[in-house]
This record gives C-alpha cells, structure tokens and sequence, in this order.
C-alpha cells in the first residue's frame, strides 16, 4: 500500500523553516539533524541504535527502490527520530523485500520526510554544523515549533542507552552473511568467549565476532565490572567487547568507571566507536564533538601498521583527542580531516577504532580487526 502523503513542518535551531512530505509516521519529534552519504543500506543506518535522537539526512536523492527485509534489521527496531530524502519511492522492486520503507517506519513511530531540498539541509550542516530540529505532522506555525525546540532537551543532555540497550543476557549465534546463498551462516568452531556489553550494538558486529572465532555472549550495559574481572579471572570469559551507541560519551558516567576497572584488572578490551571513545574517557582523555561527524561508507582510513588505505562505514559525532597519543599507538587516521580512528593502548591489552569494520552498509575492507582482536586475546 501506498504512503498518504501529508505535510510536514520542519524548523531548524538557526530558523530554517520547510515545509514537505511526510511519508511515514505521524506526530511531533525532536532531535539532531546530520547527513549521511552511504548510497545503499538506508534499512541498516534506519535501524543502527547509534542513530537515536537523531533525524538522518541522505545525501542520496532516491530512497526506497529496494524496501525492507527482517534480515537486514540491525536491532530489534528502528531508533531514528526520523529521515528526510528528496525522492521516496513507495513501490520497492527487489526480490528480498518484505515490506516498504514507509511500513517499517510506521510500525516503530518514525517520521519520514520527502520532498525537501536535501542538498540545502547538508550544505547548511556542513557550513554551520550538526543542530537540532523539529517535525511535525501536527504542527505548522513556526513560532510553536521554534518554542518546543527551545524547550526540548538537547541529544548531549539525554542517555539513549538505557534504551537501545539489551534487557537479557543472550549467547549470539549467527555468523556472516552469505551474499551467494543469500543467508547468514553458522560461524566457525569458537576459539575464545567473549562478552559484548550492549550499549546499542549493531547485529553485523556480532555476527563479525563470531565468524572471526569468538563465542559471544551480550550483555545489558547495567552489567557490574565486578563480575565480569570475576568471570575472567575464573577463565569463564576471555576479553569484553565494548559497543558502539548513541549520544554524547560523556555523560556516560557510570560506564566510564566500570570501564576504568576492567582497565586497571588487565581484562582484555575491544572498543568500537562509543566503546572507543569510553576507553579514551576511562583512560583520562575526554572526547570532543566534531561540526558536523562523520556519517557514510565512503570514509578513506589509513592503517599506520600497513600503509593501506581501507574505505570505511563511519558514524559518529563525537571523537578522541590529539593528547590520547601520550599513552597509546594511533593505529588508524581519517584521511579527510586527520582524526584518530584507531588506537592500541600501552598499558594494557586494549584496542580501539572508531569506524565500523562491521560496515553493514558500506564496505569490508576493514572487518579483520575482528581477527585483531581474537590475537590480542590469544597473546
């Protein structure tokens, strides 16, 4: 079935005022707007935890042509505030879709926005940065708009965490993707056992872990250090993963003390993304937020061990600092603005990258740092 477009009224914190389309949920949302250049994957990016409190804006003009599959679902949900495209396309032609992109974003309450000036909204974050905004299916004065944008909460003041994480523990049990037989395999005999601590991680992560020869079992994010050091100590557990998320890292208290611990009990870390970013803050080097981050799958990234030059999926606002090279090995630079993505710290075995080697979308050129990690744990 067709979407019933309606219109949609979109103010921006610098009095950018649009009206456009709507095309999936109805209501009111505030959050932050960025722009994301991936050309495929708008289901993944839609349903990727780390996108919550934020309104997605795709640099790709068409939106829709493939529709949705409860295989490429990277969590239980969608967690998007909501997306704005120029072009939707209600109708999908591809022979895995289940469903339209406007069904999916109905079902989980988030706004789609079509028929806007994209090229306009990335050109102005990329002058004045990332920003928040307001949409409403409800609302069109901009004076109302403007009043409960001022009054909303800022994405840095809010923990979506306790949100996207998992409730229950559970012993993950999918491997990689088979793009021939179009069907996730069963991954390879476990060489090690893992915990995943879930502060909004990604399914193509795990299922990367385990292909990579990891047994692993996820975690909510409530989960004490106490009895993780515990369970390691015993030989029950072999190294912890830390996830990627949402939100501002450092507001994160809690999770940087737990992850100062583990730090301090030698446990064996593998951040990505938030998970890199916590280790720097447990470490005692607070991140900063970048004007407007990193979203897509086009992102150049030099490996340092190697001089090779890998493409990358990113997705991130906020970054590590110069200063962290005091006590760790920068492992991986962005070659777009010279960030660190990659760090191997020195007092420890702990290992990070703030890309995503998982991609899911974007590319693979990146995914043997899963193996990285599987050595460091060997070693």
């Amino acid at each position: 079935m067709k979407p019933n477009m309606r219109p949609v009224w979109i103010y921006l914190e610098n009095g950018l005022f649009l009206e456009a389309k709507s095309f999936g949920a109805e209501g009111t949302a505030v959050g932050e707007i960025v722009f994301n250049t991936s050309m495929t994957g708008y289901q993944e990016i839609v349903t990727d935890p780390s996108y919550a409190g934020q309104f997605v804006t795709f640099t790709m003009p068409e939106i829709g042509n493939v529709g949705c599959n409860s295989e490429d679902m990277e969590s239980s949900a969608a967690w998007c505030k909501g997306i704005i495209v120029r072009q939707y396309q209600p109708v999908p032609s591809n022979f895995r879709s289940e469903e339209p992109l406007h069904e999916l974003l109905e079902r989980f309450g988030v706004l789609g926005i079509c028929e806007v000036d994209t090229r306009l909204l990335t050109k102005t974050l990329r002058e004045e940065g990332s920003m928040m905004m307001i949409a409403s299916t409800e609302i069109d004065d901009k004076e109302r708009l403007a009043r409960l944008l001022s009054d909303a909460p800022h994405i840095s003041e809010i923990n979506y965490i306790e949100a996207v994480s998992t409730k229950k523990s559970y012993i993950h049990k999918r491997g990689r993707y088979d793009a021939v037989n179009y069907r996730y395999g069963e991954p390879p005999e476990p060489k090690a056992r893992i915990v995943a601590v879930d502060f909004g991680v990604k399914r193509n992560i795990l299922n990367e872990l385990t292909e990579a020869g990891m047994e692993v079992e996820v975690v909510p994010n409530s989960v004490e250090a106490g009895s993780l050091i515990e369970r390691y100590r015993n030989g029950e557990i072999d190294g912890v993963f830390l996830s990627n998320g949402p939100g501002d890292p450092l507001i994160l208290k809690e999770e940087q003390e737990k992850i100062r611990e583990l730090i301090d009990a030698k446990v064996p870390l593998f951040g990505i993304c938030l998970g890199h970013q916590l280790l720097s803050i447990a470490h005692g080097y607070e991140t900063y937020k970048l004007k407007f981050g990193h979203h897509g799958g086009n992102h150049p990234v030099k490996n340092l061990s190697t001089g090779a030059v890998e493409i990358t999926a990113q997705n991130h606002n906020y970054n590590v600092p110069e200063e962290v090279r005091d006590i760790a090995e920068v492992t991986h630079v962005n070659l777009f603005d010279g960030t660190i993505e990659g760090l191997r710290y020195k007092n420890g075995p702990v290992m990070s990258v703030q890309h995503h080697p998982e991609a899911s979308p974007g590319p693979h050129e990146s995914a043997y740092i899963f193996g990285d990690f599987l050595r460091m744990i060997e070693r």
